[in-house]
């Protein structure tokens, strides 16, 4: 497992800049650079990432609100950022309109990108870019949507808390893709939990099971760096494992009920289905019990096996009943008790609104540090499972050294590193 390569006091110095030009700016009065005003005016957003995903969400954006228009696109290759706009300018001027001089691509197009005048930043690229995006972003003065999860590694999931705590300072507003937090039946749910409808927390179950997902093959014009980012799936360093960029869905249910992340978790996975070099080092399977403060421990279950049976859901236990966390609560005989009966918008849209709407009623939302906490609580799990090793919260909050993404990253020679053995690879 690759150890520490960003520069801790790279990243310190340039935190503590930022910081120290935000309070100039509040101290002083000064409008803090991207505060949007309040009214009707046009909020101008730029995507970083302009794959299937960052498509999607542009579409999910400018379906949210009036009055929200994409001007500006980043991504590391090129075609992908002229499909993107291709199909963005589908949507019509008054939603799309992005001239060819805010179209940039290459590893450094998100700093283009983020130098313009965009308001909102929109980011969708592969997770393992997500805090050094988001730090440029905040330090930038804008508003940012960022996909889940929000890094890969402890080193990075510190990141973007202290961007989150900058971002605090700077009155701007962060909205993450768990789209689940914004979802009706999942917050009307949450209240009942939270108010003690099924007692006290006992156990939980989470799981993310399904089939395989799509392979980008390899051409032979590919460095070993654009072959990955490509196929960006099966490659820790961009995607922290299925664990970390799919259910941390589902693990981020099972914190929001629990009101915070596991105090430690105890994991096993492996590679069975997929062992292709096209699979890169991630595994197909995860089996993780986590341990939460009032002593609750939970079973987290992630697989991407084709032919196996498929199974997304959640479930928490109390003293009292029982709950899916969307929608239902049963007391303990299995007696439904209550059942939401409101409205179901498109959750993938209403994270936007949201966003949207702090922005322009001046009431800054921030979900950097919880999501930042979530996506950490599956990389703890991945990294006991890639270890066989019993993890503490605290150890990996404040002590591991974990940092996958290669510095310095430039389209070339990157050796792919090995599957992680139970047992035999290093704790960081």
């Amino acid at each position: 497992m690759r150890s520490a390569s960003r520069s801790k006091l790279t990243r310190r110095s340039f935190l503590k800049t930022t910081a120290t030009a935000s309070a100039g700016l509040l101290a002083t009065g000064l409008r803090v650079p991207g505060a949007f005003a309040a009214g009707s005016d046009t909020l101008k957003v730029g995507l970083i990432g302009c794959g299937g995903r960052g498509t999607g969400a542009a579409k999910d954006c400018l379906s949210a609100a009036p009055g929200v228009k994409i001007v500006a696109l980043a991504d590391a290759f090129a075609d992908r950022m002229e499909g993107c706009r291709n199909e963005l300018n589908k949507q019509g001027k008054d939603k799309a309109d992005i001239p060819a001089g805010n179209c940039f691509a290459g590893l450094d197009a998100y700093k283009k990108l983020i130098g313009t005048d965009v308001d909102i930043v929109l980011m969708a690229t592969p997770p393992g870019f997500r805090p050094i995006h988001l730090a440029e972003a905040v330090k930038a003065g804008k508003h940012v949507f960022m996909e889940k999860p929000v890094c890969v590694d402890p080193v990075g999931a510190r990141w973007v808390i202290e961007s989150a705590a900058l971002a605090d300072a700077k009155k701007l507003s962060i909205v993450a893709g768990t789209q689940r937090r914004h979802e009706p039946k999942y917050i009307e749910t949450m209240k009942r939990i939270h108010d003690g409808m099924i007692g006290s927390l006992v156990s939980a179950q989470c799981y993310w099971n399904q089939g395989g997902l799509w392979v980008h093959g390899r051409k032979a014009e590919y460095s070993d760096v654009e072959w990955q980012m490509r196929n960006w799936l099966y490659f820790t360093w961009l995607s922290g494992d299925h664990i970390v960029e799919q259910h941390v869905h589902n693990i981020d249910v099972v914190n929001w009920a629990f009101d915070g992340p596991p105090d430690r978790a105890y994991a096993m996975g492996g590679r069975a289905a997929r062992k292709g070099e096209q699979y890169g080092n991630i595994y197909d399977h995860f089996c993780v019990e986590f341990w939460y403060p009032n002593g609750a421990r939970t079973i987290s279950q992630c697989r991407q096996t084709d032919g196996a049976s498929s199974r997304v859901s959640e479930r928490v236990a109390g003293t009292k009943g029982v709950s899916d966390c969307a929608g239902k609560i049963w007391d303990l005989k299995g007696n439904l008790l209550w059942e939401y009966k409101g409205d179901y918008p498109n959750p993938y849209v209403r994270e936007h609104a949201d966003l949207i709407a702090a922005i322009r009623g001046g009431k800054p939302i921030n979900e950097g540090k919880r999501v930042a906490e979530s996506t950490l609580s599956a990389v703890m799990g991945r990294m006991s499972a890639y270890t066989g090793r019993e993890l503490q919260w605290s150890w990996v909050t404040k002590s591991s050294k974990l940092d996958l993404v290669p510095q310095d990253l430039k389209f070339g020679p990157l050796a792919v590193e090995p599957v992680c053995k139970p047992g035999e690879a290093k704790l960081v």
